[in-house]
């Protein structure tokens, strides 16, 4: 689908919960060459001390990314698409945290806007990988559960989007002006996505009115 090489020694894993400083297949241009490797979820800038800090930079927000210490230079060269089939969004119910599952409405696999680096250990001389989402205020369909999304970039735009050579400003404005408002469905799922130890197919199943707290939260899935 992006046209790209695999540089991963085995095979990408099918996730239903990936997690803050889990690894994430991105897609990123190096050379010409188009690849998909596997990074650390929470950008790790080249000045950090310590891989710790990425931690707290799973996500960049969209208004602020050109300027952001952490993230303007990953920005301005360092650029790369996220394919997710889908994410989650919690509600608070009284006292429960009730996810929802997030794909398109045509089952097709999301390709989030992304920054990588690589940043090496001082101690061992380890390079390490890592990435980050770009996020941008939440389509209608969504903010009753967040106000933040992913931006969210389609095919037409993959190839700008990666050039280290590309103006990423009126890319990103571009993308901004067009958000994907009717493009999204989402639904209720089992709260075993929590406890992120817990994995397979069926975090991402419906759940049934009956399983909610608060069952007027299932009219936003429309």
């Amino acid at each position: 689908m992006f046209d790209a090489e695999v540089l991963i020694d085995d095979a990408p894993l099918a996730r239903f919960n990936c997690a803050p400083t889990d690894p994430l297949n991105v897609i990123l241009e190096r050379d010409d060459d188009r690849l998909v490797e596997r990074h650390r979820w929470g950008l790790i800038p080249t000045w950090a001390k310590d891989r710790r800090s990425g931690a707290r930079r799973i996500n960049a927000r969209a208004e602020t990314v050109a300027d952001s210490p952490s993230f303007r230079a990953a920005f301005r060269k360092r650029r790369c698409i996220v394919p997710a089939d889908g994410f989650y969004e919690w509600r608070m119910t009284d006292t429960v945290r009730q996810p929802w599952h997030i794909r398109r409405r045509d089952s097709q696999p999301m390709a989030m806007a992304g920054l990588w680096s690589v940043w090496r250990d001082a101690q061992n001389g380890v390079w390490m990988p890592s990435c980050s989402v770009i996020t941008t205020t939440a389509v209608p369909r969504l903010a009753a559960l967040h106000d933040r999304m992913p931006v969210l970039l389609e095919g037409d735009i993959w190839s700008a989007w990666l050039s280290a050579d590309a103006n990423p400003y009126d890319i990103l404005a571009e993308v901004l002006a067009t958000p994907a408002a009717d493009g999204l469905e989402l639904w209720p799922v089992s709260r075993l996505v929590n406890d992120v130890r817990n994995e397979g197919p069926e975090l991402i199943r419906p759940i049934v009115a009956d399983a909610l707290d608060d069952g007027h939260a299932l009219r936003l899935a429309l």
